[in-house]
């Protein structure tokens, strides 16, 4: 009764729901899920279970299909299942498998919770999985939000279990006797979170025994922060933020008073898209020449004398500009499609429908657009800028021709390529490049 009773009371510290609310449980047959199930059962909440069959592992897929159908005709509970075509998915969207299946479940729980009137979407993560979630994003680079990884409620997610650990669980499962499914997948390394769980956690408890309790404490101190931060960025938007009828106004000398600058600034923009490597640049950027943009995939930043201008872009511009992210391999734009590829090799040719770029200069999302009246670039082999519109009367390009030729634009607002006309610069291979992008101009 002690689980039970200390499941209650996560729930009720957490607010993580009502008693008369009905919540819909996310459940793959493993213990976590399973001992969820149970609990819910036991403490007689409203429930039903979904269940995702990703169709990644034959016959063991349909196996936990089974085992799930099962468990809810045990617990006398409405069951939801699906069938996915993970794999494709994958392909088409150009993701990993693991986000694929992370990305086809949750847009599911979400569409059945709302036909089907559910208040929450509950998943069984405990202090395992968030020990896991804090270490992975440090490993892949994380601002404050990162560190407090996964919390008991966000949105109409919850997440009641987080009291527990993975023995915890263990432990649980074996004194109940309930049955379960394994997941053969969950004993290999493919994964990068396996391998933190195989490898790495197994050395940190050898250092710290308690480090679920760290960890939980450490993650409640990081959210916290993160509050404070918000709270102060939420300020300083009222004081920054200046709404004119072409779009909002930050004043320079009110940008340049910020400190931190890059983390402010970031949290202040990242609402609308901005990475953090675009407000790098942006900051060394202060002092440029007005009319210098700076892009995410819905709005641009312009710098003028005294202010920046963040304006949405356009349906009519997100038609006709194209967004090209790291995992693109091309966009079309017009009649023209452009290929993207990388290389290792240090080389490159002198094919105009080719550019070979430094590929760690780059930052994305870049933008494949017409020419615009302003823009400027440093042609490969000078050192000195010139207007688009006085190199195309240079290469004796026709009017009506010029709308037609796709132009690269770096996150920072550069000009990278005049597609099929010439590269810049500044972007040119070197010795010190280690990786090459490779743009290259095809008709479609």
């Amino acid at each position: 009764m002690l689980l039970l009773h200390n499941f209650l009371d996560y729930i009720r510290q957490n607010s993580l729901f009502n008693l008369d609310q009905r919540i819909l449980l996310a459940v793959s047959g493993g213990k976590d899920s399973v001992l969820m199930a149970h609990l819910f059962k036991q403490g007689g909440f409203k429930f039903g279970i979904a269940h995702c069959n990703f169709g990644l592992r034959a016959e063991e897929s349909q196996r936990d299909e089974r085992f799930v159908s099962a468990l809810a005709s045990q617990l006398e509970v409405p069951l939801y299942v699906t069938h996915f075509t993970t794999k494709a998915y994958a392909a088409e969207h150009k993701i990993s498998t693991q986000m694929a299946a992370r990305d086809l479940r949750y847009r599911w729980f979400e569409e059945l919770r709302t036909q089907e009137n559910y208040s929450y979407i509950a998943v069984a993560h405990h202090q395992d999985d968030a020990i896991e979630t804090v270490l992975l994003n440090l490993v892949r680079g994380t601002g404050i939000a990162g560190l407090h990884g996964i919390l008991p409620k966000r949105d109409f997610l919850i997440r009641p279990l987080l009291f527990l650990s993975r023995a915890g669980i263990d432990e649980a499962i074996q004194r109940k006797g309930y049955d379960f499914v394994e997941d053969s997948s969950n004993s290999g390394t493919a994964y990068a979170r396996n391998k933190l769980r195989l490898g790495v956690v197994p050395l940190l408890k050898e250092i710290n025994p308690n480090l679920e309790q760290t960890f939980e404490h450490n993650i409640l101190r990081f959210a916290e922060t993160e509050m404070v931060l918000q709270q102060t960025v939420a300020q300083l938007r009222v004081t920054l933020f200046e709404e004119k009828k072409e779009g909002i106004y930050l004043s320079l000398e009110k940008i340049k008073a910020l400190n931190p600058k890059r983390l402010l600034l970031f949290e202040l923009l990242k609402v609308y898209g901005f990475t953090e490597t675009v407000v790098e640049d942006l900051l060394s950027s202060l002092n440029k020449q007005s009319g210098t943009s700076f892009y995410s995939a819905s709005h641009r930043l312009t710098l003028n004398r005294e202010n920046l201008m963040l304006t949405a872009i356009t349906a009519e511009e997100v038609y006709t500009n194209k967004m090209i992210h790291p995992s693109d391999t091309a966009v079309a734009f017009g009649n023209q499609v452009i290929e993207i590829s990388y290389s290792e090799l240090i080389s490159f040719d002198n094919n105009p429908q080719k550019a070979f770029i430094d590929a760690d200069r780059l930052i994305f999302p870049i933008v494949v657009r017409a020419w615009q009246e302003g823009d400027r670039f440093m042609p490969i082999g000078m050192r000195n800028y010139k207007k688009l519109s006085d190199f195309f009367i240079d290469q004796k390009i026709p009017l009506p021709q010029k709308d037609s030729i796709p132009i690269l634009i770096n996150g920072n607002g550069d000009v990278v390529w005049v597609a099929g006309l010439r590269q810049d610069n500044r972007y040119k291979v070197t010795a010190t490049t280690k990786k090459v992008a490779i743009f290259e101009q095809k008709l479609n």
